[in-house]
């Protein structure tokens, strides 16, 4: 399983352990680096090259804003960067050669793709991505920031789904003019994989409580085997301490804009996930500060956490950058790259603190690049 470690300093996060040089006692001779040590530099000066998709709407100027900062940082990255466009309906080859790319690279960075609304139009570019690589677990994590006002404080939150199934099966047809059905895909064995994604992550990152979101008492089969596989998972880590609870979620919509606070790790089909990260978003300032992933056996991909196409700010120089660079963030964590993730976070929570330079999502007036700017000026 791909390591699973959060990309913002947020509660229990997993940070390399510090590295001391060997002593001796009885001699006066220098100290030497650790092997340790020396693999960690090793691996700090290797340059890992990561397939780029800055995707529609705002993706190409959130993406040249992390090649901006990684480039002043010095982060040992290459870019393989791959203009997919789901505009574009005869992008076959070169949805071919982007996924060809990933599957070389096993890590990408990727801004949203658009998705047609007509039923004329393709299937999700992002969708058949992800169940092509199988990278089935989805990771939004929602807190606050200091330097952006919040209706409420305490938010910490990761909200975990299942990307591989259940209403984006994509499984529909049209069974009689003006009649359709829309296959629903629940599988136990996808379910208990995505629960113990969700145990696993609480385990490594010092959470608490998993709340399983479903709607089984309307569907009974479908949201019921969910939620039965994740009581089932949850006996395998009673030992750890993490305790498991489960909200329907209508109610888990309305208790998240009124006590957001009691959730920790909420794991839930694809759906649910797509529409509760959006709330949460709102919660702490919007889509523009909500870093994601999504993970599995052999590949993982970062992006925004809540899969915005950002259309009607396309070029025009406002969007906000942060959501996109903290997820690059999470990425350089992935690699093992803490000293780099560290320096750039860092840098993205004082610029966003200090309050000098603020794009307008969070009530400020500067533009993409210049809040960019302050980010190097930062670091």
């Amino acid at each position: 399983m791909l390591k699973l470690v959060h990309g913002t300093p947020l509660r229990g996060n997993i940070v390399a352990k510090a590295l001391t040089t060997r002593t001796f006692a009885t001699t006066n001779v220098a100290l030497q680096p650790s092997l340790a040590q020396q693999a960690r530099e090793k691996r700090d000066k290797t340059v890992n090259t990561v397939t780029l998709i800055p995707g529609d709407g705002v993706g190409k100027e959130l993406s040249e804003a992390v090649k901006a900062v990684f480039a002043a940082s010095k982060a040992p990255i290459e870019w393989e960067q791959f203009d997919l466009s789901g505009h574009v309906t005869s992008g076959d080859t070169l949805m071919k050669d982007t996924l060809e790319s990933l599957r070389r690279n096993k890590v990408g960075l990727k801004g949203t793709l658009y998705t047609p609304v007509s039923k004329l139009g393709h299937a999700s570019f992002n969708v058949s991505m992800r169940k092509d690589l199988d990278i089935y677990g989805s990771i939004s994590l929602v807190r606050n920031i200091p330097g952006v006002p919040s209706r409420f404080q305490g938010i910490d939150l990761a909200i975990i789904r299942e990307n591989t199934e259940g209403e984006y099966s994509g499984l529909e047809h049209q069974s009689f003019p003006g009649v359709v059905e829309s296959l629903k895909i629940v599988t136990r064995a996808k379910t208990e994989r995505i629960a113990r994604f969700a145990f696993d992550f609480a385990l490594r990152n010092n959470r608490k409580k998993v709340t399983c979101i479903h709607k089984a008492n309307i569907m009974k089969l479908g949201d019921g085997l969910f939620l039965e596989t994740c009581r089932d998972i949850a006996k395998e880590y009673e030992g750890s301490g993490i305790t498991l609870n489960d909200m329907i979620v209508d109610n888990a919509s309305m208790q998240l804009v009124s006590r957001p606070q009691q959730f920790d790790v909420m794991v839930m089909p694809n759906l649910y996930g797509s529409i509760l990260s959006n709330v949460g978003a709102g919660l702490v300032g919007g889509p523009g500060l909500i870093p994601g992933a999504n993970m599995g056996r052999e590949f993982a991909v970062f992006e925004p956490g809540c899969r915005h196409v950002g259309a009607d700010i396309s070029g025009s120089n406002v969007a906000n950058p942060t959501a996109m660079i903290l997820s690059s963030v999470m990425m350089l964590r992935h690699l093992g790259l803490e000293e780099h993730a560290n320096r750039i976070s860092n840098a993205v929570y004082r610029t966003i603190e200090s309050g000098k330079v603020k794009t307008r999502d969070v009530g400020g007036s500067n533009s993409t690049s210049e809040f960019t700017d302050a980010i190097i000026s930062a670091l």
